[in-house]
């Protein structure tokens, strides 16, 4: 009992000294203002140029499937908004006018949509098409996306498994870590994209996310409206969104509090 104490609070001490509390982004009108904790040996700098490998692969896929939209209306649609909630991300935090944002749009029956660490942005032609969305629900749900790259949720994502393998196996798994940059980037790929996110992440991108929109000239009540349209869709098979951005009355009702705080904002956008 003794030996295992030991080892776990070594496991606790590495932990804690790997990590770091930082805020990502500043709270904004909607406060959030939720300290993260990243383990300092996954930087912000090496997660974006991991993922941004993925989403090259991703992008010479769909080209090769003949598949990528770079001129459909949808196409512009997409770009034209994504650049006016682009605009608006330094409000949040100043360096993400220096990131190397890309936004395309890809043909799919596939109601989807993702913002990858540095701003790489997917949207797929089945979310728009299939969900008639407004151009006010697409700022909300891109918008929503954003938010999750801005607050580094994958990386954060990221930094608590390894504390968790850490703590289970003791202190000399930390020599594992970083060997393996495919498996790491593999990792920076499925907390990114492909794993749900805490419910605490899903509410500060839905604020962040609508503020966002507001901030671009977007009316806010569109997140309402595209989050109901969401749950609509998942009463049957529900559709890979969904299954990393859970819909809920609660999820709404946070929504329908927080747009009174924003509200000001489109419609100093609209003067």
């Amino acid at each position: 009992m003794r030996k295992s104490f030991v080892v776990s609070m070594l496991s606790a001490g590495i932990l804690l000294g790997g990590c770091q509390a930082v805020n990502t982004t500043s709270g904004g009108a909607v406060g959030v203002e939720r300290k993260q904790y990243m383990f300092s040996m996954l930087s912000t700098d090496e997660v974006n140029q991991m993922y941004a490998k993925s989403y090259q692969q991703t992008l010479g896929e769909a080209t090769n499937a003949g598949v990528l939209d770079k001129s459909s209306k949808d196409a512009k649609r997409v770009q034209a908004i994504a650049d006016r909630l682009i605009a608006q991300a330094p409000q949040f935090r100043p360096d993400a006018a220096q990131w190397k944002w890309e936004v395309n749009v890809i043909k799919s029956d596939e109601l989807n949509a993702n913002c990858g660490p540095g701003g790489k942005i997917i949207v797929y032609t089945g979310l728009i098409d299939q969900l008639k969305l407004t151009d006010a629900e697409i700022a909300a749900v891109m918008g929503h996306e954003i938010a999750h790259a801005l607050r580094e949720h994958g990386r954060e994502a990221m930094s608590k498994a390894y504390g968790v393998e850490m703590a289970r196996q003791g202190a000399g798994a930390i020599f594992g870590i970083g060997q393996d940059k495919m498996a790491m980037a593999d990792t920076v790929v499925n907390y990114s994209m492909t794993l749900p996110n805490s419910r605490a992440n899903e509410n500060e991108a839905d604020l962040i996310g609508l503020e966002l929109s507001a901030r671009a000239g977007y009316d806010p009540n569109a997140a309402i409206t595209l989050w109901n349209k969401m749950s609509k869709a998942s009463e049957g098979a529900p559709p890979e969104f969904m299954s990393t951005h859970p819909a809920s009355t609660s999820r709404i009702a946070s929504l329908q509090a927080a747009i009174p705080k924003v509200m000001p904002l489109y419609q100093a956008s609209k003067k």
